[in-house]
């Protein structure tokens, strides 16, 4: 059996994704969560992009131990340096230097010729060995470049002194069969010089994504690069759940095995969902809410005889288990706990677990049985409210459609502080949130609202997600209440919070 090592790009390719922005807090916790999840490298960011990409490296990379962190750099020695400043209490950094090699890239987009190219490489890889004790250079577009071009810009990049070697399929363009070839064209044309790891970074634009993948490991690849839920530029990247549990469920085919820790599978797609508010599909492999969900007659009778029947995967082993406890009014910490471990929230706080309890005791009152998705609803609320510099103390809303729509609010800053607003608006919340920037003598715009029900029934928890723009940022915020009004202000304060 052969290992390949899982290259995680969720907070670098997969975050720069519309939609899918997270702020520092937020790529923390998902890099406590990768390395949870055991995977090889974790890919911070692109430390050079801006002043908010280089504090989310440094500080993953000052925190995060006992897993290879990395930052994305162009092949530029001003890249590195700033990705290496950011890198140095990495315990284990790495440089991952890119430059394009198809000669689409390199006559239209760098205006430059092959040769140019190839000098940059030498010159580059080696000035990030000089930095760095493990460096990765990585070939945009290589899947579409000339290959006996491709094989000398690797073996100049490997004389130079990079490890890791990375061939990227940037636009999703290769087949399964093509990569596999392509793979070992490369290995054989690398054989015989000094010892490198090769790696792959597959796009979806094709569908094929986890495919290519799978494919390259099959013939020979070491590293994979993968993404949580599959995120990333366009239609995304290989997704993380998908191609291992790929090469676990057929070791018999591919020969190969992972690190990873499968059970927390689940539990990372769930977070992941949670800090960007964006859902899976439902027939999403692996981690979509259908995908071990059975209706129709003939497959719920094969379940019943025996569940290897239509599941080739154990649910359990994903971190996938059917919820025997119920939980209400009268469950106590302790079994909040239990539960908040088995959902996969195991980096909380005392005082994280403690606000928690309160929440949970007031959900439990209104609501009277508190399923999963409430608990996770409050866990993420409670997770993105991290800085809580102002909070809502009480308010008063007036609505109906023979008379105006008013909110008396008034917020409180962390310092004990009271600001009282009052306002009108189109309707209910358009009224609240015209009262908090009165209160708070702020601009702030609604860019976008949306609500969505927890759980299922009259008395569900409803949750709110909103993006505004305040001080030319746009920042977003999450709410979740049984009353929708308060779910509403809370997002809103959430934002404002997070700026």
């Amino acid at each position: 059996m052969r290992k390949i090592e899982i290259f995680d790009s969720t907070l670098r390719d997969g975050e720069q994704s519309p939609g899918f922005s997270m702020n520092l807090a937020e790529k923390l916790s998902m890099a406590r969560m990768l390395r949870s999840l055991n995977v090889d490298v974790i890919e911070a960011g692109f430390a050079a992009c801006s002043q908010g990409d280089y504090a989310c490296v440094k500080r993953i990379a000052d925190e995060i131990k006992d897993v290879t962190v990395a930052s994305l750099c162009r092949c530029v020695e001003s890249d590195c340096d700033i990705a290496w400043n950011a890198l140095r209490g990495a315990e284990k950094p790495l440089l991952n230097v890119f430059i394009a090699t198809s000669d689409l890239h390199i006559s239209q987009k760098l205006h430059s010729t092959r040769e140019e190219v190839l000098k940059t490489v030498a010159r580059v890889v080696s000035y990030a060995a000089s930095l760095c004790p493990e460096v990765e250079f990585s070939a945009e577009d290589a899947t579409r470049s000339d290959r006996d071009f491709l094989l000398k810009v690797l073996k100049t990049a490997l004389s130079s002194g990079a490890k890791i070697l990375n061939i990227a399929d940037t636009v999703g363009y290769i087949q399964p069969e093509e990569i596999r070839e392509l793979v070992t064209f490369l290995k054989e044309g690398l054989s015989g010089g000094p010892e490198y790891k090769l790696s792959v970074h597959c796009h979806n634009d094709l569908g094929l994504a986890t495919a290519n993948t799978l494919a390259a490991a099959l013939a020979g690849a070491d590293r994979v690069d993968v993404t949580v839920n599959g995120i990333g530029e366009r239609a995304g990247n290989a997704s993380l759940e998908e191609t291992v549990m790929a090469l676990k469920t057929r070791k018999d085919h591919y020969g190969c095995y992972t690190d990873v820790n499968t059970k927390l599978i689940v539990p990372a797609c769930r977070k992941l969902v949670m800090l960007t508010g964006v859902k899976v599909q439902a027939n999403k492999a692996i981690v979509g809410k259908n995908a071990f969900a059975h209706e129709s007659g003939i497959h719920v009778h094969g379940m019943m005889a025996d569940r290897r029947t239509y599941e080739i995967i154990d649910p359990e082993d994903i971190g996938l288990a059917e919820s025997k406890i119920v939980m209400g009014k009268h469950s106590g910490r302790h079994a909040l706990e239990e539960r908040l471990a088995v959902l996969g929230f195991t980096s909380l706080t005392k005082e994280q677990v403690d606000e928690l309890f309160e929440k949970f005791k007031l959900v439990a009152e209104a609501k009277k049985v508190v399923s999963d998705k409430d608990i996770e609803a409050l866990v993420r609320a409670e997770l993105l409210d991290f800085t809580g510099e102002y909070r809502l103390d009480k308010y008063i809303i007036n609505s109906g459609n023979v008379l105006s729509n008013t909110c008396n609010i008034r917020i409180v800053k962390s310092d004990g502080t009271g600001f009282d607003g009052f306002a009108t608006g189109e309707g209910p919340i358009d009224a609240a949130y015209n009262a908090i920037n009165d209160a708070l003598k702020t601009d702030a715009k609604l860019l976008d609202y949306m609500i969505e029900s927890v759980t299922g029934g009259t008395d569900a928890q409803g949750a709110v997600s909103v993006k505004i723009s305040i001080d030319d940022k746009v920042v977003k915020g999450y709410g979740v209440s049984v009353n929708i009004f308060e779910a509403s202000i809370a997002a809103y304060l959430n934002a404002l919070n997070n700026k």
